[in-house]
């Protein structure tokens, strides 16, 4: 199993932009058949050093997660996040 987790931080940290951006990654869930988990979070902390959204999506292998990094879906929520995000970071593991 592949498993893909990646931090936002929003230009727009309004309670508001998040919403409608956790949204956004949720309903990927169902639309894509080799996402088998999806998990989005919001940040409660609110530090110096706190990204906004965590998302956690996990995948039978590394071929399933390049198939979702180019579905249609997944490439219409990139260009969600490209527009909204001001910084991201990733990691991705065998689990």
């Amino acid at each position: 199993m592949i498993t893909h987790i990646v931090l936002f931080k929003l230009k727009d940290r309004s309670p508001e932009s998040i919403a409608t951006t956790v949204q956004v990654l949720r309903d990927m869930e169902g639309k894509i058949d080799e996402l088998r988990h999806l998990e989005v979070g919001t940040d409660v902390l609110h530090s110096e050093r706190s990204y906004d959204i965590g998302l956690i999506t996990k995948f039978d292998s590394l071929e399933a997660l390049q198939a979702y990094n180019v579905h249609p879906v997944h490439k219409k929520v990139i260009e969600h996040m490209t527009s909204v995000r001001e910084a991201s970071v990733s990691v991705d593991y065998e689990s």
